[in-house]
């Protein structure tokens, strides 16, 4: 039975290499300024164009992919007897995942013998992106679908996700810190350094002074925990500051051989929360 991966955009990966592989890409929808865009990867809203209404004042909401559209995708599939993957992002940071579960009971009504499986990545940007790029490159290369659910379930608490932020506000609008601590950090110049645990959840883990200092702390953490970083692609996404994300690779390749890094920016969705100048790297460890 031929096998169907289904990512979605939440994974940040780059546009050009999810068409290339012909991958089924689903959109979470972001509304700014009043009219709704579908992230799909920078292609209906360009990131120069959302980072720039976001600094200019918009306050952006989002909503998750819900029950009808993943019915549909599914049945797409299912009816011409294909397998589906689908990797989810975090279910601690939306319904998507629970969305996409209650539609695989819905289809599996209509189609008894379907084909469905769910993962929670419990990973978010290109955390959820490094899953969904080796389950891509396994199915290219002719795994099977037990093989890559396998490698997935085994490895995604695995992905490490270390990132700061630039500006504290769109943290404090998000409910990830106080008012109090965003004026204060603010002032003072105080970055925070932040992971997702194995729940899926955003962590606060500690504060430095500074920006530089900042994401010469991601590139530290990395060094503690990466394995094998010879065999590994490292993964680096960032809300519109690509000289920043330039200088923590080259923070990285000054310690570590690498197989390559793949430097992408924050979609819609996640810079929704996290705004502007901020960078993340993704890589893996012995755990998170």
């Amino acid at each position: 039975m031929e096998t169907v991966l289904i990512i979605d955009c939440c994974c940040d990966l780059p546009i050009e290499y999810v068409e290339k592989n012909n991958v089924e890409l689903l959109s979470l929808t972001v509304n700014i300024n009043g009219k709704e865009y579908k992230d799909n990867l920078g292609k209906s809203l360009s990131y120069k164009d959302f980072y720039l209404a976001v600094r200019n004042g918009a306050m952006p909401s989002t909503s998750q992919i819900n029950v009808f559209d993943f019915e549909k995708e599914f049945r797409k599939h299912v009816s011409l007897g294909k397998a589906i993957i689908y990797i989810a992002f975090s279910s601690a940071l939306s319904g998507t995942y629970n969305s996409a579960c209650i539609a695989k009971e819905n289809i599996l009504e209509e189609y008894k013998d379907a084909d469905i499986t769910i993962i929670d990545s419990r990973c978010a940007s290109l955390g959820e992106g490094l899953l969904d790029y080796y389950a891509i490159e396994m199915l290219k290369n002719g795994a099977s679908k037990e093989e890559i659910v396998n490698w997935v379930e085994e490895n995604k608490l695995k992905v490490n996700h270390w990132f700061t932020v630039d500006d504290l506000n769109h943290l404090k609008r998000g409910g990830r810190v106080s008012e109090t601590a965003a004026a204060i950090g603010t002032i003072l110049d105080i970055k925070p350094i932040m992971h997702v645990d194995d729940e899926g959840k955003l962590i606060p883990v500690t504060k430095v002074k500074g920006r530089k200092k900042s994401i010469k702390t991601l590139a530290e953490e990395l060094n503690k925990r990466i394995i094998n970083p010879e065999e590994q692609i490292i993964f680096i996404s960032h809300g519109d500051c690509i000289e920043d994300a330039k200088f923590l690779e080259k923070l990285i390749l000054e310690k570590h051989k690498v197989k390559d890094v793949i430097i992408n920016n924050i979609g819609p969705i996640i810079g929704s929360h996290a705004g502007p100048g901020t960078i993340a790297v993704f890589f893996i460890g012995e755990k998170r």
